[in-house]
């Protein structure tokens, strides 16, 4: 994002006048991201809300560069922009999208994951968090690429089916990998080759966050060790 010293004079609109633009879009981000489960909140949806009062190009670049500096400070997340990735397909009509209407917004906690975990982490949805974790470390462990029947057929070893709309922990299992689609972070799309339209899916944003793909190794490594430990392999 651009300079936050910028000021609101310059677009002829008072300090109070744009602090409550602050506020007002910190306020729908926070209940966007509650109500959608942390599904990312498109700009231009951002922008609409800054400029339906006030008609400014540029006011809503500075409106956000606040809106990050305060849910640093007060609220201790960052407010974070996304850049949609290129799909490996390279599907033209998805390439002549404007970078604008890629970009989109998600907060995450500034917190030390400990202290996150016991002051903040909901425990009811710790099991969906699982599952998100399983589904993108089969697609990890895949090279960030795989076949929905490969990635279906992972799961089923795992006691998981597609056709299980009531399943104990995760619902409707089918929707719930859906989910991490548009949280973005996996990629779904299609190609054709020899044998017909393949659907597939990919590592995106943030499933290729550095964070996480470092927690999942650490995961990955201690998993190995364990099993090295109980055959004498240590």
């Amino acid at each position: 994002m651009e300079n936050t010293e910028a000021s609101f004079s310059t677009f002829g609109i008072s300090e109070e006048e744009g602090d409550k633009l602050v506020a007002e879009v910190i306020r729908y981000i926070l209940f966007k991201t509650h109500q959608n489960s942390g599904c990312p909140i498109k700009r231009e949806e951002l922008s609409q809300l800054i400029t339906k009062n006030y008609h400014h190009r540029y006011l809503p670049t500075l409106v956000l560069n606040k809106a990050t500096a305060k849910f640093s400070t007060i609220f201790g997340y960052n407010l974070k922009e996304l850049q949609r990735s290129r799909p490996s397909s390279n599907n033209q009509a998805r390439s002549s999208q404007s970078s604008v209407d890629l970009k989109s917004y998600i907060i995450t906690s500034q917190l030390d994951p400990g202290v996150y975990k016991k002051h903040v982490e909901d425990t009811t949805k710790s099991n969906l968090t699982g599952f998100a974790f399983v589904v993108i470390g089969i697609v990890h462990l895949a090279g960030g690429k795989i076949t929905e029947e490969s990635l279906w057929h992972h799961l089923g070893r795992l006691g998981m089916s597609q056709n299980d709309e009531r399943h104990t922990d995760f619902g409707n299992i089918k929707q719930t990998v859906e989910t991490l689609v548009q949280q973005r972070y996996l990629h779904k799309d299609k190609s054709n080759g020899p044998e017909g339209l393949t659907l597939f899916y990919e590592l995106a944003e943030r499933g290729l966050d550095a964070t996480l793909s470092s927690s999942f190794k650490d995961s990955l490594s201690q998993i190995v060790t364990s099993e090295a430990t109980a055959i004498g392999l240590d």
